[in-house]
């Protein structure tokens, strides 16, 4: 089923959004809140409707809202950052598409952001704030709805965690925070919001993971969504710090970035 917001007149004021869709008889849980941010009416009606289609096609319970401008989106978004999935024009009028996306990165990794413009020269520029894709207008069925089934595939992932047993205490470290872990002796170091040291094997923690993770050597795990630079012999990460790379594994985690991505 689909719960939609309608798109305001491109005339509305910033936040002046109208009345909220009357509540659905039955009781069911939302799975995503979608925004789709483009000062072309027209295109924003298009994909909207293409959004309906992959969520009935889904069995998704969605809330679709529509933005003229990255202003109203941010105006909406200081008020609330529910958003799970952002479909973003680039070209705007004032703030662009890749402005407003990082904006929301300085706080928010876990967005999925999907660039839908006409213009090729902006791809790099995805890369810079972790877009999931970058889709060239016309946009098709075929090819938006693999990229949302990829959303929401990496919005659910974002729900595991890793369990860490520390003495008589238990912690709950989302997959999604942790950076790499490396082997100390006998221990292994988990390097996420804070540091983790389990007397496991790095083997054993490698089987509660999932493919966003590579193991760069007998010693050293990297999460893939920290990864900012791949040498022949290291692994440089975003928020600093290198991970070495054994001989022979650059193809492998080249094909995995990509795969990832």
């Amino acid at each position: 089923m689909v719960k939609v917001w309608k798109r305001p007149n491109a005339s509305t004021k910033i936040g002046a959004w109208g009345q909220l869709p009357k509540p659905l008889k039955e009781v069911q849980r939302l799975n995503y809140t979608i925004s789709i941010c483009d000062d072309e009416d027209s295109q924003a009606e298009y994909t909207r409707a293409l959004v309906e289609q992959w969520a009935k096609s889904r069995d998704y319970l969605v809330e679709i809202t529509a933005f003229p401008s990255a202003e109203s989106f941010l105006f909406h978004y200081e008020e609330n950052k529910n958003t799970d999935i952002l479909l973003l024009d680039i070209e705007m009028n004032q703030m662009n598409g890749v402005d407003l996306a990082k904006e929301i990165r300085r706080e928010n990794k876990e967005v999925q952001i999907v660039f839908i413009t006409g213009y090729m020269e902006y791809i790099a520029a995805g890369y810079d704030v972790e877009a999931l894709h970058y889709l060239l207008k016309p946009v098709m069925a075929e090819k938006l709805f693999p990229v949302l089934d990829r959303a929401a595939q990496r919005l659910q992932r974002r729900e595991s965690c890793l369990l860490i047993t520390q003495g008589d205490q238990v912690a709950r470290v989302p997959l999604h925070e942790i950076r790499s872990m490396e082997v100390r002796q006998n221990y292994v170091t988990i390097h996420a919001g804070e540091d983790y040291t389990v007397k496991r094997t790095l083997s054993d923690i490698e089987k509660d993971l999932d493919e966003s993770f590579f193991r760069t050597g007998r010693s050293f795990i990297v999460n893939l969504r920290y990864v900012r630079k791949i040498t022949k012999t290291e692994v440089f990460l975003k928020e600093g710090g290198t991970v070495p790379l054994s001989r022979g594994l650059y193809h492998s985690i080249n094909q995995a970035v990509i795969r990832y991505f």
